[in-house]
């Protein structure tokens, strides 16, 4: 089968797993410490630049990394298409973008009615401990392949991202939503 139909991007180097490693333990690290520092009033403060309080903005965080798993169950199907499939399925979702701010920005609203801090860190190692087992287990050729997405949804959504840059994603939107926190610790 032609290289384009399955999506393969040629790579000249393979990706640092133990990078994307060390990330994802720096982030967990880093949301625990956040987590048991912070009073319920720091929790319930908003944050900078978002109308979410600290509580929320840190499950959205969370989140990031959750959502990360049905990503790449969407790469390993598109990326085995033409690349025209997954161009159209982003442009349907860059298409919906209204509806997918409010479930965006509605989720963690309720989330934390759920998810209380200790929950939050647990979810946090579970998810990432999966992620990093998932990585291990991926060959570079499938780290290679990718599909189009919808670039209006999130700022660190490319056009076309591979396997391994999804891998990368969800420490890029901590990493940017940390510094949007209001907690009384130096973030």
């Amino acid at each position: 089968m032609p290289i384009e139909s399955w999506q393969a991007m040629e790579t000249t180097e393979p990706m640092d797993r133990q990078a994307v490693y060390e990330d994802y333990e720096r982030a967990r690290r880093t949301f625990h410490q956040l987590l048991e520092a912070a009073s319920a009033t720091d929790l319930a403060s908003p944050t900078s630049g978002t109308k979410w309080t600290n509580k929320q903005l840190l499950w959205h965080m969370l989140f990031g990394y959750m959502v990360v798993r049905a990503l790449l169950v969407l790469v390993r199907v598109f990326g085995r298409l033409p690349r025209g499939v997954s161009k159209v399925f982003a442009r349907v979702l860059n298409a919906g973008t209204v509806p997918f701010d409010w479930v965006n920005y509605a989720g963690p609203c309720g989330a934390v009615k759920v998810y209380g801090s200790r929950r939050m860190a647990a979810a946090f190692d579970h998810v990432t401990a999966s992620l990093q087992r998932r990585l291990a287990s991926e060959s570079e050729a499938g780290l290679a392949r990718g599909m189009h997405y919808p670039v209006r949804w999130d700022p660190f959504f490319k056009d076309f991202m591979t396997l391994a840059d999804i891998y990368r994603y969800p420490t890029q939107h901590f990493d940017f939503h940390l510094r949007q926190l209001t907690l009384d610790d130096d973030n």
